[in-house]
């Protein structure tokens, strides 16, 4: 299987214009997320830069874009395995490595009866194995026609024309961070709390996580969060798995370290465009397959979710793109936690999303002070309790905003196809 990159050809641009709010900072300042957040030349925006709490703890993290495993000499990395061990079930990593970490089967088999509820061969969402929650694949929770808003992949190093976009929309989204990323973009990891959007972890290397051991499993959820928390300030207790590739297993493993699984029923396929035969009119369809079901009425008892990505200037200006049929086709856009009412998305205090309610009431952005008492996605043992650091900045004067030289992702993502031998 080839590895391919989905910044290595130009893609198609689309303009988008619209006044947004932006801080009050210096084009070139590189020290500050609010002055970061100012730039508006990708070129400089993809312009690698020094964050000194990285630089002084890279040493404590695996290497960027390398399959996590546990830091030799983690103490504390090394005491959570222990600690969550005896809760992973006997279930072997699918396929052989290096090919199966980009989703390469090869001869592997596997029972047709799906016994690991392993969702890249049935789209299982309902574990097979007892205690271990479901996955969250709709909303029915919310009210019905929700949407439940986010993007994968990020924090893309030129997502500042799309952030301003969707701070012109008042719209806020999940954010579903990959550790690496987080690791060589920190401030603009930072603007995705900054901007009031809901942060969850997207592991560390993107790799199909059913093809990890137990120890790469649990490093690559790990030190993302903990990246995220020296970084952002605050812990997360969701995730999505790259690829939607999870089973029982990997279940149990983000389980245990507070995370609830969040996929998706509808996939637009952004992130294919490049690749094979995948075209920018596919990705347009898929779009609108999707506000079709809206309009007939299709999610009238349980909001849904798609597969949207912070990737490139493709997937990013394609959903500016679709941005308004979307508002128009459904009654709410609101990021996956809010639609769950989930007030207390992190494992620190301080720190909380609007509920339901809130926000369909016009309170789009939670509270950075005080204590999240509100409830939460899983049990908070992911990471240190301590308070975050970060603060949900104003944003203030206005600017015009185009989509047109969005960069493309800051790393390789691994494309690949699906093999099963039965």
């Amino acid at each position: 299987m080839r590895l391919s990159s989905l910044f290595a050809s130009p893609l198609t641009c689309l303009f988008i214009s619209a006044y947004v709010f932006s801080p009050s900072a210096n084009a070139q300042d590189r020290t500050t997320e609010q002055g970061e957040a100012q730039i508006s030349d990708p070129n400089v925006e993809c312009t690698p830069y020094q964050y000194p709490p990285v630089t002084n703890a890279e040493n404590n993290f695996p290497s960027s874009w390398t399959v996590a495993t546990i830091i030799s000499g983690d103490s504390e990395a090394q005491g959570k395995y222990q600690d969550i061990e005896s809760l992973i079930p006997n279930i072997p990593p699918k396929g052989t490595q290096p090919d199966s970490l980009v989703g390469d089967w090869g001869d592997f088999t596997y029972d047709p009866s799906d016994p690991d509820c392993w969702w890249t061969f049935a789209k299982c969402t309902t574990p097979k194995i007892p205690d271990i929650p479901d996955d969250v694949a709709d909303l029915p929770e919310a009210s019905p026609d929700t949407f439940g808003y986010g993007f994968d992949d990020g924090p893309n190093c030129s997502h500042n024309a799309f952030y301003d976009y969707l701070l012109s929309q008042d719209q806020k989204a999940t954010m579903f961070y990959i550790g690496s990323n987080v690791m060589d973009w920190p401030l603009e990891a930072q603007r995705g709390l900054a901007d009031g959007h809901e942060i969850c972890v997207h592991t560390w290397s993107h790799r199909y996580m059913t093809s990890l051991t137990n120890y790469e499993a649990f490093a690559e959820l790990w030190y993302t969060m903990q990246m995220i928390k020296l970084v952002v300030g605050v812990t997360p207790t969701c995730w999505r798995p790259p690829f939607g590739d999870v089973d029982d297993r990997i279940r149990a493993i983000a389980d245990a370290l507070g995370l609830t699984t969040i996929m998706w029923q509808y996939d637009s396929n952004d992130w294919r465009v490049g690749s094979g035969n995948v075209s920018e009119a596919d990705i347009d369809a898929n779009y609108m397959d999707l506000i079709t079901a809206a309009e007939n009425g299709t999610f009238s008892t349980s909001g849904t979710i798609m597969l949207t990505h912070e990737l490139n200037n493709f997937t990013m200006s394609e959903a500016a793109k679709f941005y308004d049929q979307l508002a128009s086709a459904f009654s709410y856009l609101v990021p996956v936690g809010v639609a769950l009412n989930v007030t207390a998305p992190y494992v620190e205090d301080g720190y909380t999303l609007p509920s339901f309610a809130e926000y369909i009431s016009g309170t789009h952005t939670g509270s950075v002070t005080g204590s999240a008492d509100g409830s939460s996605y899983g049990s908070g043992t992911g990471g240190n309790a301590s308070s975050g650091n970060s603060t949900i900045a104003s944003k203030s004067g206005t600017t015009k905003v185009s989509l047109s030289h969005v960069g493309s992702f800051a790393s390789v993502i691994l494309i690949a196809g699906i093999r099963l031998v039965l």
